[in-house]
């Protein structure tokens, strides 16, 4: 690094302030001479030179704000006189750099200070590193100047040697801001400085080079426009000379939208918003991109069928005669179908098709296990009523705009999934089938579920705007299907606005009559069979229903005619079977295998789950339906078991809180019963729920625990063809629950012939079919003790607990 070493010579000099100008060493400025404190720093250094010799000199410091820098530059007058402009100036060449020092008095009314020149010294001859910065100064000096054309100057900058000299030399950069050039004059060592020039031009070259890169995008994108913009208008120019030598019109119809949408039948408010677009459309450019936008939008809302309806069929006999010829069982839907059509066609007879703005729609919401024809119901509804159907799939919709539509700001924007479907289906009164809503799922991008709330709402319906078209869309003509596996899934908000039926699984009867007329002839299709060449019986259908399928639906149904169709088809291929064949039931075994769900009341009586003490039926809900669930107990032994109640099976809360109801009921009121209630207080209680896999709960398995556990204590089994459900209360009250048709037809299924429900479900029976009530034993109790006395065996004689009936106390069976 270069020395740096101060004369101390002292220097009394009249202050020259600069507003906002830095003049370093080596630089030759014009000042103008009208400024008063400029006039009077020169007339005082004129002043002072007349006594001294050598041209007068002043101190040009830097003013920042009002403030005077530390450091300031010596500087000698070399002329006065007139300025290009004609006002007096003086021309004034900076020296050296100067510390200033404290105030002091002098002629004229100049500020004079005193100060100290500082003195730089650089290493001679330079150091390696510091020659390769005065090279590359140079060689950035050199482009900067180039670039602006000042050749003139190139040569200039190029015969500097001192390293002080050259750094000063950046102070004639108009680039540089004040504070920079400050920067420059207070930086005293030469190296140092030149550094700093060096990285300042560095810096201001790489933004320039960005600038011109910026610069020349633009100017190319521009180019390209103007290209653009005058090509087309030549292109325009040369179709209407080729029409008029032609003799065409100007313009064909499917390119003016403005005549396109005075010549389509729309609402007026559509109308109008449609010819807004329009004139927004003739006033944008071809190269804007809101013109696509517009067009899209208009496409849009010129392809949906505003005024386009279809005819009700208001044949309700025939309606109702397609709906049966389509659809086995089902019949509230058949019957709430039949219902709406017989309501329409009598407020058409009587002009009420239109109230308050809304029209007679309708919105069912069809909720039932897998495989019962929810999904098809939907096109058989259509078919009855003479309308169009779409299906809208639901399922894993986690997007608001996937209903409601996307902003037309956004790029790729569309409608939404019921405009869409309105578009599609090509009139404004289609069937609309909303499947899986309990799938619908929520996360950042909105909730469909509360989208869905306008939609399914027959009092707002007829004004529903979707975010993509802003126009009202009435739907309250539409017929509104919504399809769900589980109730509970659907937002109570959104249940609220829809008719809820139930379609709680066939009986065996009815599959046998699916199964013979809609499922074997596509399956026989399907297999490239025809009706004459394999024929399945009754006995195998009824068969196949029961024994090799355990399902509210028809789907394990309809693949299991599939694989034994299949069979047939291989075997006769290879020359195993002769056709024509007739499927028996006995046939089953060899072409698809053993059955795998032969009823609990068919076994072995020595194979069956209640064959001991402990185990009793119960019902429960799935969402395949209803399912048959046993419960199992046991007593630890008393020397190694602690005593308690342990639970088992993935059991929920409430679940286990009926457990502790139950052995609570047990141990209260087991002196009532003639139960040995002693070992609950020795020994440990185990209940558990076989499928422990399974998640379980509710409390509707509370009387089936307290009648596993009174079977333990009792040495008494429970009966093989008794089911039972019911909540149990402290006081041996059985309360009702839910899902009763459900459990009948599960029992039904599993060949149960005695079934235990609550007195106060004794109405749910009327929704359960004849079929299935003719085939059971139903039993509705209000007491726990009567569900003992129901579903516990007599006793026999080598029970060791054995305890006859009629000394337990109980009320008569009702």
């Amino acid at each position: 690094m270069a020395a740096e070493s101060a004369a101390f010579t002292p220097l009394t000099l009249p202050v020259l302030p600069l507003d906002d100008e830095v003049v370093l060493p080596g630089m030759v400025v014009p000042l103008d001479l009208s400024d008063a404190e400029v006039r009077a720093a020169v007339e005082a250094a004129q002043a002072a030179a007349r006594s001294e010799p050598g041209k007068p000199r002043v101190l040009l410091v830097p003013r920042i704000d009002g403030t005077h820098a530390a450091t300031g530059v010596l500087g000698t007058v070399e002329q006065v006189g007139r300025l290009a402009d004609g006002d007096p100036g003086a021309l004034i060449r900076g020296r050296d750099r100067v510390r200033i020092g404290a105030g002091t008095t002098g002629p004229g009314a100049a500020l004079w200070v005193e100060g100290t020149r500082v003195e730089e010294t650089v290493p001679d001859p330079l150091p390696g590193q510091v020659t390769e910065l005065v090279k590359e100064y140079k060689a950035l000096a050199t482009a900067w100047l180039r670039k602006r054309g000042a050749w003139q100057v190139v040569d200039r900058v190029q015969a500097i040697d001192d390293v002080s000299a050259l750094a000063d030399n950046s102070g004639y950069s108009p680039f540089l801001t004040t504070e920079q050039k400050v920067e420059l004059l207070e930086t005293t060592d030469p190296v140092a400085r030149l550094k700093l020039a060096t990285q300042q031009l560095r810096d201001h070259l790489a933004e320039q080079d960005v600038a011109e890169t910026i610069a020349k995008d633009v100017q190319e994108g521009v180019d390209k426009q103007q290209r653009e913009f005058l090509l087309r208008r030549q292109l325009e120019a040369v179709r209407k000379e080729l029409r008029e030598i032609n003799g065409e019109q100007e313009g064909e119809e499917s390119d003016d939208y403005r005549a396109r949408v005075e010549a389509a039948d729309l609402p007026e408010k559509v109308r109008e918003a449609a010819l807004k677009e329009v004139d927004k459309l003739e006033r944008s450019s071809d190269q804007s991109p809101e013109g696509s936008w517009i067009r899209t939008w208009l496409d849009t809302v010129l392809e949906m069928p505003w005024s386009v309806r279809t005819e009700d069929a208001y044949d309700i006999r025939g309606a109702q005669a397609v709906l049966d010829a389509e659809h086995a069982g089902l019949e509230d839907v058949k019957e709430r179908i039949t219902e709406y059509l017989a309501v329409r066609k009598r407020r058409g007879d009587r002009g009420l098709g239109v109230v308050g703005g809304r029209r007679g729609g309708a919105v069912l919401a069809l909720v039932g296990p897998p495989g019962v024809g929810k999904t098809s119901l939907g096109e058989s509804v259509a078919h009855a009523m003479g309308r169009k159907f779409v299906r809208v799939a639901l399922g894993g919709v986690r997007d608001e705009a996937e209903i409601r539509g996307h902003r037309r700001t956004y790029v790729g924007a569309l409608p939404g999934r019921i405009v869409r479907a309105i578009k599609e289906a090509g009139s404004m009164n289609p069937v609309v089938l909303l499947d899986e809503i309990d799938k619908v799922g929520s996360d950042f991008r909105g909730d469909p579920a509360a989208a869905l709330l306008e939609v399914l709402d027959p009092a707002q319906n007829h004004t529903f705007r979707d975010h993509y078209l802003e126009v009202e869309l009435d739907l309250s003509d539409v017929v509104f299907l919504a399809t769900a596996n589980v109730l509970e899934a659907i937002p109570e908000a959104l249940l609220d606005r829809m008719e809820l039926v139930r379609l709680d699984g066939y009986t065996e009867d009815e599959k046998v009559v699916i199964a013979r007329d809609h499922l074997l002839p596509r399956q026989l299709e399907r297999a490239g069979l025809d009706a004459d060449e394999v024929t399945v019986d009754e006995g195998a259908l009824r068969k196949l229903a029961g024994e090799y399928t355990r399902e509210a639906g028809v789907r394990t149904l309809e693949r299991s005619i599939a694989r034994l169709l299949r069979k047939v088809a291989a075997q006769h291929e290879l020359g195993r079977r002769e056709l024509p064949f007739t499927v028996t039931d006995g046939d089953l075994r060899e072409l698809i295998g053993r059955p795998h769900h032969v009823p609990e009341s068919a076994q072995d009586p020595a194979e069956r789950r209640t064959a001991v003490p402990g185990v009793a039926t119960g019902l429960a809900v799935t969402g395949a339906g209803g399912d048959v669930l046993y419960v199992e107990a046991s007593l630890a032994d008393p020397e190694t078991g602690a005593a308690g109640l342990t639970l088992t099976g993935q059991l929920g809360d409430v679940m286990k809180e009926s457990a502790q109801i139950a052995l609570s009921f047990l141990r209260s009121h087991g002196a009532e019963l003639e139960l040995p209630v002693g070992d609950l207080k020795d020994r440990g209680a185990h209940i558990h729920f076989p499928a422990g896999a399974v998640p379980k709960d509710g409390p509707s398995a509370g009387v089936t625990m307290t009648t596993a556990l009174a079977s333990l204590l009792s040495g008494r089994l429970v009966r093989t063809d008794v089911a039972m459900t019911g909540e149990v209360s402290l006081t041996g009250r059985v309360l009702p629950i839910g899902g009763v048709k459900q459990k009948l037809l599960a029992a039904h299924r599993a060949g149960i012939t005695t079934v235990i429900i609550p007195k106060r479900n004794e109405p749910d029976l009327d929704d359960v079919p004849a079929e299935v009530l003719d085939k059971l034993d139903v039993h509705a109790v209000t007491d726990v003790r009567q569900v003992l006395e129901l579903a516990l065996a007599p006793a026999t004689n080598g029970a060791e607990r054995g305890v006859p009936v009629a000394a337990m106390g109980v009320p008569p069976r009702l």
